[in-house]
């Protein structure tokens, strides 16, 4: 159960989260929140700023150099777990490293044909992150997925044309062949290495 009863406190709270969700996004998470709340409200009631605009930039100038340092250092950090990660997989027998970095493992050779970048496929996948959680499950969904194979990431292009119809395939996709430094929406953070299980079911 809410607080809120009225319609003008309901919206006023998703306004709230709205700016919080974008305070967070540029990475602005030290703000004190008394202090954005007394800045609403010294607009909505017509008061004068509290503080110049010059001593504004300067503060925030100050947060975003802190919050782009931190964003580095993760950045960082996830760069090193996936390159420690990809290279010990790497050592396993029943993977295969490509040129491009790409590692597969065959859990299923099927002995139909191999699409061209040019063909449209259906496939079966269940896609994770390194940690495990899974981010989009055709299998949960328990639809097939059908797109042109020139259509997806890098990563996916590569292996699709090197598998049998019929195969299933697990991928390790380092984050140049994936989403790279920007991800992809809330459920891909950047620098992100993919695990995939693919099943190329037919060409379409």
């Amino acid at each position: 159960m809410s607080n809120f009863e009225t319609n003008e406190q309901k919206a006023g709270y998703g306004v709230g989260l709205q700016i919080g969700t974008q305070l967070m996004q540029q990475g602005l998470t030290d703000l004190e929140p008394s202090a954005l709340e007394q800045g609403v409200r010294d607009v909505l009631a017509g008061n004068e700023p509290q503080l110049s605009h010059q001593e504004i930039e300067v503060a925030l100038a100050a947060l975003n150099e802190v919050a782009q340092q931190k964003r580095e250092e993760l950045q960082q950090q996830l760069i090193a777990t996936e390159s420690a990660f990809l290279e010990e997989n790497a050592k396993r027998e029943e993977v295969t490293v490509t040129d491009s970095g790409l590692q597969y493992e065959v859990m299923t050779q099927g002995e139909g044909a191999k699409p061209a970048a040019t063909d449209k496929v259906r496939v079966h996948y269940h896609g994770s992150l390194l940690d495990g959680t899974v981010f989009d499950s055709s299998v949960t969904r328990g639809q097939p997925a059908e797109f042109p194979v020139n259509g997806v990431i890098a990563g996916w292009i590569e292996a699709l044309q090197l598998m049998n119809t019929g195969s299933k395939w697990k991928l390790y996709i380092p984050h140049e062949l994936a989403y790279g430094p920007q991800g992809a929406g809330s459920a891909i953070p950047p620098f992100s290495a993919l695990m995939f299980e693919v099943e190329l079911l037919d060409i379409l």
